[in-house]
This record gives structure tokens, sequence and C-alpha cells, in this order.
């Protein structure tokens, strides 16, 4: 989750300011308005994430228990649906805060389309059902892009705080998300669908009511862009060179493997999710506790908390001793990871019989996969950002990262719709076959990226 979310590009648009500027000798703070920003990703991504671990056991729990009882098939198209339209509207929503809303505004609007959206989801009918979809699709859109980007320019170019901005930014991303998993997942699960998502509608709430109140700390960053003279005559746009060309080439050779790997890893909130619910033993015995299934959607953020901080420093010291990966190597290593981690689902699974509904599996085989696969992410999704941030040319870096995360909504689609074959697979095959296609599919892409590897480093021309 978190990575692939973390925003890399941050240049200052032209019509908003930094927030100051860092006289030599100066003791460096971030400015408050790091600080509501940050609670306010962090309460959005409490909503998202925490409807996120819902919404397909929703989908299939038995009508009986308050779900709508649907088969995994049509919950997988459901899930892929929703989550691939989640990583295509904010290319346009950044397109209208940049021309016609600014920041601010589109950030507010897409709150409370997202607010409206939880509460719809709240209401026990089919068309709210699908309205409060509708309404977070399009509010998310707005709102996550604009957000990120109001973060950047905060600071003046070069500023030696930016990477600590986002890093702080970021950990609210993960915080929202470990705890929005936490407590909508119990209340869903043990007191009611619906109370699951009308909580996360009230994080939703709480993150835009204090950035509203908190907006003037802002500045002249995110208010509404100056109309441009159009009548100034423009400089012809100068043809791509070679070696644009060329490093354009990786960019989109990298987005078709991150494709690939989105396809697997979001198996988190989908296939992995339905087994956690029917499969795995979630009994703590000296507790007398049942882990709600919801909860392992948490286990990647609480990795990312502990795993993030040891890769950075790792990529540091490899560096300094100039043995630090590529990034294409870095990214096959990440989809390597990742089949390792269904690897483990695949022993894991063994025990259950061909055409069970239920089973006991250990509840560590899910949280070592969960452990492998944000490893992975480590290796590949910041990588993908950074290098989408490098090698782009300045005039289309908007537009390749609108490329990357295209590729993001590709993949989610797609793995949605390799999830809802979860069950048919256990009637007719097996578990483990099951979980055996993203081993493949991630080992067969990982030993192509690495025989592509050398290429693509040359390609590059000296990026590193």
């Amino acid at each position: 989750m978190s990575y692939k979310e973390r925003p890399v590009t941050d240049l200052v648009s032209k019509h908003n300011v930094p927030y100051g500027t860092e006289k030599e000798g100066a003791k460096l703070s971030h400015p408050k308005a790091l600080y509501m920003l940050f609670f306010t990703e962090m309460w959005e991504r409490f909503s998202y994430y925490g409807m996120r671990a819902l919404l397909t056991l929703y989908l299939i729990s038995e009508i009986s228990k308050g779900g709508l009882g649907w088969n995994s098939a049509d919950a997988g198209q459901l899930y892929g649906l929703y989550t691939g339209l989640v990583y295509v509207t904010p290319l346009l929503g950044g397109y209208l805060a940049d021309k016609y809303l600014g920041f601010r505004s589109a950030v507010l609007i897409g709150g409370s389309l997202m607010a409206l959206g939880h509460a719809s989801l709240a209401i026990e009918s089919m068309p709210f059902f699908y309205a409060g979809l509708g309404l977070l699709i399009l509010g998310n859109g707005l709102f996550k892009p604009n957000i990120s980007s109001m973060v950047g320019q905060l600071y003046p170019e070069g500023s030696k705080l930016k990477d600590s901005a986002y890093t702080i930014f970021y950990m609210g991303i993960n915080l929202g998300a470990f705890l929005g998993s936490l407590i909508c997942g119990w209340l869903g699960e043990t007191v009611g669908w619906h109370y699951g998502f009308g909580a996360a509608g009230i994080g939703m709430c709480l993150g835009l009511v204090q950035f509203y109140l908190g907006r003037r700390k802002l500045g002249k960053i995110g208010l509404k862009p100056e109309k441009v003279d159009k009548s100034v005559a423009q400089k012809p746009k100068e043809p791509l060179t070679k070696v644009e060309r060329d490093r354009l080439t990786v960019i989109f050779t990298l987005s078709f493997f991150s494709i690939l790997f989105w396809l697997a890893f979001e198996q988190a909130g989908s296939s992995m999710n339905i087994f956690a619910y029917k499969y795995t033993d979630r009994t703590i015995d000296f507790l007398n506790f049942e882990v709600p299934a919801t909860w392992f959607q948490s286990v990647n953020a609480f990795f990312i908390f502990t795993l993030a901080p040891v890769f950075s420093m790792l990529w540091v010291k490899l560096s300094k001793r100039n043995i630090d990966p590529d990034g294409p190597y870095k990214f096959a290593i990440g989809l390597l990871l990742l089949s390792l981690g269904f690897a483990v689902l695949v022993f894991g699974s063994l025990s259950i019989p061909k055409g069970a509904e239920t089973a006991g599996v250990s509840m560590l085989w899910l949280v070592f996969a969960y452990l492998l696969h944000t490893m992975g992410e480590l290796c590949l999704s910041p990588v993908g950002l950074s290098f989408v941030n490098k090698l782009s040319p300045i005039r289309l870096v908007g537009v390749m990262f609108g490329v990357w995360f295209f590729a993001s909504a590709i993949g989610n689609y797609i793995g949605g719709a390799l999830a809802g074959m979860i069950d048919e697979m256990a009637q007719t095959q097996s578990m483990s076959t099951f979980f055996m296609i993203f081993v493949g599919i991630a080992a067969a892409a990982a030993f192509i990226l690495f025989l592509l590897s050398k290429r693509l480093v040359k390609l590059m021309h000296g990026i590193h």
C-alpha cells in the first residue's frame, strides 16, 4: 500500500509558492502545515483501507450474516474494477486541480465526495452501495494526487527538509492504513458490516474537518490557479532526443512489469482476505480470542513501519560500497520476493483437501507471506516511482507518472479477476494450485527482467 502511494515528484507549481526559504545557518524545522496534511492524509487512508479490508468479505458473506452472498468470481470482478478505477481517476483530478480548481478546493471537494460515499455504504441498500463506490472513486481522484502535491510545495527547491517531509507524510499513510484495517475491520466483522463502513466515513470526516480548519497554515499554496494569457506565444515543443527515448523505453518496460507485480500483490485485499476468512485458524487459544480476518490487512503496514528504515539504510550502505543494484535488478528482486511469498501460501495450503469450503491453516503462513510481499514492495515500488521521476524529460514527468499509475490500475483490475477464481479452483483442483498461479507469474517476470536488466541499465544512460 504505502510506498506505491508515496509521492516522489514534487515540482513546485507555477501557480503556487513554497512555504518559505531556508537561510544558511538557520535552524531547520518543518512548517505546521506539514502536520496538518499528515493528519488529513492519515484519516483519509484510515477510511480507504478500512473500507477496502471489508469490501470483499462483505460481498461474499452470507446474507444471513448481513453480507450480499456473492460468489468469489463476482466479488473479485467488482473489487478489481473498484481498485483499478481508484488509480485512474487521479489523472483527471490532478489535471482539474492544476488548471481550474486549485489543490485546496480539489482536496475539499474530493474529501466531501468520499465522506458521502462512505455514508452511502453505511446504508443497507444496493443503490446506495453502488453510489457509494462511485463517489469514493471520484472523490479519491480529486483528493489523492493533490494533497500529495502540496507537501512538496511547502519547501523551496533544494530544501534539505523535503525528503524528511515526505517520509513523515508517508508514515501518515501507513498509520492510517494500520488503524483503519484494525478498527473498521473489527466493527465490520463483529458488530455489522455497515458499522465498519460508517466508521470509515467518520474517519474521512475528521480528516476533512481538520483540513478545512487548518487550511490557512498553507499560506498561498493550493489556491485557485491564475488564468494564463493564451495570447502569449508558446515555444514550439522540441523533439525527443535519443537519450530521452531510450529512458522512456525503460519507464514503459518497468511499468509493464509493475502490472505483473501489482496483479499478484493486490491479492491482499481479495483472495488472501478470503483465505484468512475461510481457510485460516484465527483463534488464539490462551486469550480465547478469534482474530478478525480483516486485521491481516494491517500486517503490510506494520512491516512497512519496521522494514522501510532498514531497506533505506541498506541501499545507502550498498551505494557507498558501489554494489547497490541498479533499478531494474531491484525490480526483479522484488518480483522474486513476491513469488516466494506466494510459495509460502502454496505450502501452507497443502493440507486443505480439494473441495473444502473451510479449513484451519495456521496464521503464521499468512504473516510470513505478507513479510515477503512487503520486502518485495520495498524493492520495487519506491524504486519505480523514483526512476519515473529521474528518467522522464521534465516536460513529460506528469504524463509518465500517469502511465505508471495507469499500469497499477491495470494490475489491480486483472488481479481482481484472478482472485475470483479462488473458490472454483479450491473446489475443482486445490488451494495450492490457485496460489501457484501467482508464484509462476511473479517468478517468470523476475527471470525475464533479470535477463533484460543489463540492457535496460544501458538505456538509462548513467541514471542510477
